[in-house]
């Protein structure tokens, strides 16, 4: 029968241009040409009603058996197809892990806080420990139990937020020694506390109504004034260098007595004056003293058996003194131009 012939020719047609597609939208095509309701197999299909009994039934055995092949071929293509493209993608895609990997960019440590981190680390290593408190505090921790009663003059040094008449921002971190002193209750105190404090001060170069502090306290028997100055030589040398001094001048702070404010010497000139020291030699950093009886009586400290020194320094001071940083303002606007500066390379 001529029909079957062409059977043989379109399985054989199918076959060799299966061989040639290479993509999923030739293939749909080409079965739409061979299998489609237009297709030879449907002709085929068609002229049946011509044929006899005997020849439709072969005829229709062949030719479904040729479609069943067919359409077993074309999903045999497709799946081949597919699967290229996936392993072609995967290829693209494929990490090479012997190579080195992108440097991501990270931050660094604020400069304020390498401050406090090496103040830390200088006063740890010569038997302190560090204590913190809160933030919002009460008037009779920041004030008046550091011999600075209700209406005393020396308060208008310290320009206050006040929330309410009893609660505040802490103006100084030296209520944290106030609430150390009364848990210790009597007993030897090394201590540092570092951390914000706030102050109602205009921001200029040289202010900010929020600043960091790290203050000091020592307590315990015949404690002196030469203690004081050994721990504050050693904070200078590690902070700057070793050749550096320390002088001490008489001052006035209610929570300590005798008070000092300590000078170091200028780092530019060594000494012999220039500009930056006002040709004194001398630049001053913190301030310091013996504490008061009062506060040791108020704190549950007997004066005639427990001495102690107590010193506060400005850790942006030490910070614009170590790095010749001649504006408070630049720790506080974010700009990595100048932080990039302190960035620790990894």
């Amino acid at each position: 029968m001529d029909e079957i012939k062409m059977l043989e020719e379109v399985e054989s047609n199918a076959a060799h241009d299966l061989e040639e597609v290479k993509d999923l939208n030739e293939l749909q095509q080409k079965k739409a040409l061979y299998l489609g309701k237009k297709g030879p197999l449907a002709s085929i299909m068609a002229s049946m009603k011509n044929l006899t009994v005997e020849a439709k039934k072969e005829l229709g055995m062949r030719t479904n058996k040729i479609k069943a092949s067919l359409e077993a071929k074309f999903e045999a293509k497709r799946k081949q197809i597919e699967d290229m493209i996936v392993n072609k993608k995967l290829e693209s895609e494929t990490i090479d892990v012997t190579l080195p990997g992108y440097k991501l960019p990270t931050g660094g440590i604020h400069p304020l806080n390498q401050t406090v981190m090496e103040l830390e680390d200088l006063y740890i290593g010569m038997g302190y420990t560090v204590a913190e408190g809160p933030e919002i505090e009460t008037d009779e921790f920041c004030f008046e139990k550091l011999n600075l009663p209700k209406g005393h003059p020396a308060r208008d040094m310290q320009d206050t937020f006040y929330i309410n008449p009893e609660l505040l921002l802490r103006s100084q971190t030296s209520p944290v020694q106030v609430r150390t002193m009364l848990k210790e209750n009597g007993k030897p105190i090394k201590i540092i506390c570092p951390g914000k404090v706030y102050r109602r001060d205009a921001d200029d170069a040289t202010h900010s109504h929020q600043f960091m502090q790290c203050e000091g306290l020592v307590l315990g028997k015949n404690i002196t004034m030469a203690d004081l100055k050994g721990a504050l030589l050693e904070m200078v040398k590690k902070m700057f260098d070793e050749d550096r001094k320390i002088r001490l001048r008489p001052s006035f702070f209610p929570f300590t007595e005798p008070s000092v404010e300590v000078d170091v010497s200028c780092g530019i000139c060594g000494g012999k004056g220039c500009p930056t020291c006002k040709n004194t030699g001398w630049i001053e950093i913190l301030g310091a003293g013996m504490v008061n009886d009062n506060v040791l009586r108020m704190s549950g400290y007997d004066p005639k058996e427990i001495q102690g020194f107590a010193f506060g320094i400005g850790v942006e001071r030490i910070t614009m003194l170590k790095h010749k940083i001649d504006d408070i303002r630049n720790f506080y606007t974010n700009d990595l131009r100048f932080l990039n500066q302190f960035k620790e390379e990894k």
